[in-house]
C-alpha cells in the first residue's frame, strides 16, 4: 500500500453548537482545494459528558438558536467549496426527533431569502434509538452487560422507565449511508462513536480509491483511522495553546498528520500523544463498536513546520478477530423525581463552628414538619467554604440545600421548610437571634429546577451478526434521504475563486507567542522556589469524567527527567494514590504510567456520599469531574526527588 494522500478532515470546532470562526474554516477549505484531495468537514455534536437530563427529557446540550447558527455557516461553507458536511449524535443525545430536529433546521436555512435560489442539500440521515422490545429480549438471553465496571446490572426497570434509548453507532452504517448515496452533501448521524464519521469517510475514500483492497487490508488499516478520529472528534484540544479546530490529512498506509488551525496554536508529539488520556479510562487501550484501539505502539513525528504532527502505529483489534461478538454501547437516563433548591450563607462565627450538628437538626425539622408524606423524597446541603479562614475568625460558609420529591410541589415545600430552619434555628451559644441565613440571591427564596434525571443504561448490547449495518434485515439501524432546498443540483455550484467575496479575510495574529511568553514567564518564577508537591513538577494536572461512572486523572510531567525520576520513586503507588484521593486500593479501575505522554494516569469510581453514583441527579455539583484533582495537586514530593 502506497502513502499517498487519500482525504482531508476539517474539524471546526469540538462540538456543534459550542460556535467557531467561519473565517479560518474557509481559509483553511481554501488552502486544501487545489490539492484535489477529497475533503470533508467532519464534527461531533453530542456527548453524555454534561449529564443525563438529554436522555430522561428529550432535551438538547445547546438551545435551538446555536445549532442554527452553527448550522448556518456550515452549509454556506458546503456551498462556497463543495465538500460535504458530516456531524453525528444530532443536538447532543444523538435521540431521533433531534436528527429530525437538524433536518428541519437545514430546510429551513436552505429556504431562507437569501439562500433558496442556490441552496439544495442531498442530506442523508441515520437513526440510532433503539427499539425497547430488542433490548429486553436480548437482556433476558444475557447479551446484555456493563459497560465498565463500575456500571450496576441493567434491570427491565431500567429499561422500561427510560423513555428513549440510543445506540453508540460504530463507522459501518455511515460508510453503507456513502456507499448508497455517493453524492451525499450532508449526513445527519444519530447517536454515534465519537469518531465513527472520522473512519467512515477515510474508510470510503479508501475503497474508492483503491477498490482491490480486501477486508483483512482494511481492518489492518482501521487503527490509524481510529486513532485519528479520537484525536479530531475534540477539534484543536490536541494543540498547544488550544485551537478552536484542527485539520487532519489521512494517507493510504493509515498514517495521518494534524495540525490545529489557529494561527497562533501548534501540535507536538506529546500534545498529540497526551489526548489519548483524555476522558478515556486508560490511554493505551480504547474501547469501542466492534474491537479496541491499541496504542502501545503507536508513533508521534514533529513535521517541518513546526506545527503538524505526523503519527502511525495504532491498531485496530476487532471483536470478530477475539470470537466475540460486536456489541453496541446503549444509553439512556429516566426521571427519578423532582427537585427543589434554597442557596444562601453564614457569616456568624459562633454557627460556623458548628455547622455540621446544625444542619443535622434542620434536617430533622423538617422531617417532623413533613409526617406520613407518600413516597421517598430526600435533602442535603452542598456546603461551601467550610474550613476557611480569616484574619477574625471562620470564613463565610455557603449553602445550597437541594431537596428531591415525587412532586415539584413536594420538593418546593422540603426546601421552604429548610430555609426556614435555617434562618431561625437555634443553636448553642446563639447571639444573632434575627437571623441565620443571607439569602435572596436574584431575588427567589426557593427554586425549581424541575425534573431530575438518573442514567438508566449505559450498557453494551451484542449484535446479530451484520446488524450494525443499513442493509440488515432486522433495521436495528436505519437510515433516509432528503433533499433540502429547491435549487437544481447543478446549479448548486460554486467557483471556488470567488469565496474571496463571501468570507473575511483572516487577520494575522501573534496571540499564541504571547501565550508561549506568558507561560515561559510563569515558569521561570515558578522555577526559582524548590518544588514541594506533585502540581509543581506537572505540566498538566486535570480531572475529568470517563463516562458517567468514572473520574480519570492526568498528571503530564514538564520533562523525560522529571517523568523518570517519579516513575522510579514509587510516589504514585495505588496505595499512596488511593490516599491521595480518599478511595480504596481496590477502588481503582486504572492506573498506569504512559511514556508517549511523559504522564500517570488514575481512573476510579465517581462517588457521591461515599456510594458509587453516576454523572448528574441528585446531589450532583460536578458533572465534568474537572475538580477531582485537588488530592493528587497537593501530593508531597519526596525530599530531592527533582532538584
Amino acid at each position: 500500500m502506497d502513502s499517498a494522500r487519500i482525504c482531508h478532515i476539517v474539524t471546526p470546532v469540538g462540538c456543534m453548537g459550542y460556535g467557531f470562526d467561519e473565517n479560518i474554516v474557509a481559509r483553511e477549505l481554501a488552502q486544501l482545494a487545489p490539492s484535489r484531495t477529497p475533503t470533508a468537514i467532519i464534527l461531533d455534536a453530542g456527548s453524555t459528558d454534561s449529564g443525563p437530563e438529554k436522555l430522561a427529557l428529550g432535551t438538547m446540550t445547546c438551545p435551538r438558536s446555536a445549532y442554527v447558527k452553527d448550522l448556518t455557516k456550515l452549509l454556506k461553507l458546503v456551498h462556497a467549496f463543495q465538500v460535504p458536511l458530516i456531524f453525528s449524535s444530532a443536538g447532543g443525545d444523538g435521540a431521533d426527533e433531534h436528527v429530525r430536529l437538524m433536518e428541519e433546521i437545514i430546510q429551513e436555512i436552505s429556504a431562507e431569502e437569501t439562500n433558496h435560489r442556490h441552496y439544495s442539500f442531498k442530506t442523508v440521515s441515520i437513526f440510532s434509538s433503539i427499539d425497547k422490545s430488542v433490548i429486553l429480549e436480548r437482556l433476558s438471553a444475557g447479551r446484555i452487560t456493563g459497560c465498565g465496571v463500575c456500571v450496576p446490572a441493567l434491570t427491565e426497570k431500567d429499561v422500561t422507565d427510560s423513555p428513549r434509548v440510543v445506540a453508540q453507532i460504530g463507522p459501518e452504517p455511515f460508510i453503507d449511508a456513502m456507499e448508497a448515496t455517493p453524492d451525499f452533501d450532508v449526513i445527519i448521524g444519530g447517536r454515534a462513536y465519537d469518531p465513527a464519521p472520522y473512519v467512515a469517510f477515510s474508510v470510503y475514500q479508501l475503497r474508492q480509491q483503491h477498490p482491490d483492497l480486501s477486508s483483512e487490508q482494511l481492518e489492518s488499516l482501521q487503527g490509524g483511522l481510529l486513532h485519528m478520529g479520537k484525536i479530531m472528534e475534540c477539534g484543536g484540544q490536541c494543540s498547544t495553546p488550544k485551537s478552536h479546530g484542527a485539520v487532519a490529512t489521512v494517507y493510504a498506509d493509515g498514517t495521518f498528520d494534524v495540525r490545529p488551525m489557529a494561527p497562533g496554536s501548534r501540535c507536538t508529539p506529546v500534545s498529540v500523544a497526551a489526548h489519548s488520556l483524555y476522558e478515556n479510562t486508560r490511554p493505551d487501550i480504547l474501547r469501542g463498536p466492534g474491537g479496541s484501539l491499541h496504542l502501545d505502539r503507536a508513533r508521534y513525528e514533529q513535521l517541518g513546520d513546526g506545527r503538524t504532527v505526523r503519527v502511525r502505529g495504532g491498531r485496530f483489534v476487532s471483536s470478530a478477530s477475539r470470537g466475540q461478538p460486536y456489541q453496541l454501547k446503549l444509553e439512556a437516563a429516566r426521571v427519578l423525581g423532582y427537585r427543589s433548591i434554597v442557596m444562601g450563607s453564614i457569616r456568624d462565627h459562633i454557627l460556623v463552628q458548628q455547622l455540621d450538628s446544625f444542619l443535622v437538626s434542620v434536617k430533622g425539622y423538617v422531617k417532623q414538619q413533613h409526617p406520613g408524606i407518600p413516597g421517598d423524597w430526600d435533602l442535603d446541603f452542598h456546603v461551601y467554604g467550610k474550613g476557611q479562614s480569616t484574619p477574625v475568625g471562620p470564613g463565610e460558609v455557603f449553602l445550597v440545600a437541594e431537596a428531591i420529591a415525587p412532586t415539584q410541589q413536594l420538593a418546593t415545600g422540603l426546601v421552604s421548610t429548610a430555609r426556614v430552619a435555617m434562618i431561625h434555628g437555634p443553636y448553642p451559644g446563639q447571639k444573632a437571634t434575627s437571623g441565620n441565613l443571607a439569602f435572596g440571591i436574584a431575588g427567589k427564596l426557593e427554586i425549581e429546577t424541575g425534573p431530575c434525571a438518573q442514567f438508566s443504561v449505559y450498557h453494551l448490547m451484542d449484535l446479530e451478526a451484520g446488524e450494525e449495518r443499513l442493509s440488515h434485515p432486522s433495521r436495528l439501524i436505519c437510515s433516509k434521504v432528503s433533499v433540502f432546498g429547491k435549487a437544481e443540483r447543478a446549479e448548486n455550484q460554486q467557483d471556488l475563486k470567488d469565496y474571496d467575496r463571501m468570507f473575511e479575510p483572516i487577520p494575522s495574529t501573534r496571540s499564541g507567542n504571547k501565550t508561549s511568553t506568558s507561560a515561559s514567564a510563569s515558569q521561570e518564577s515558578a522555577s526559582c522556589h524548590p518544588p514541594k508537591t506533585l502540581s509543581d513538577i506537572s505540566r498538566v494536572l486535570r480531572s475529568k469524567n470517563a463516562g458517567p461512572y468514572e473520574i480519570t486523572m492526568d498528571v503530564m510531567f514538564e520533562s523525560q527527567a522529571v517523568f523518570e525520576a517519579v516513575k522510579a520513586s514509587g510516589l504514585l503507588s495505588p496505595a499512596n494514590v488511593a490516599e491521595a484521593l480518599c478511595v480504596r486500593p481496590e477502588d481503582i479501575v486504572w492506573s498506569g504510567f504512559f511514556a508517549p505522554a511523559l504522564a500517570f494516569k488514575v481512573t476510579i469510581p465517581r462517588f457521591r456520599a461515599g456510594k458509587m453514583a453516576s454523572a448528574g441527579s441528585f446531589m450532583e455539583n460536578d458533572i465534568h469531574g474537572s475538580q477531582q484533582h485537588l488530592g493528587l495537586s497537593v501530593m508531597k514530593l519526596p525530599p530531592g526527588l527533582v532538584s
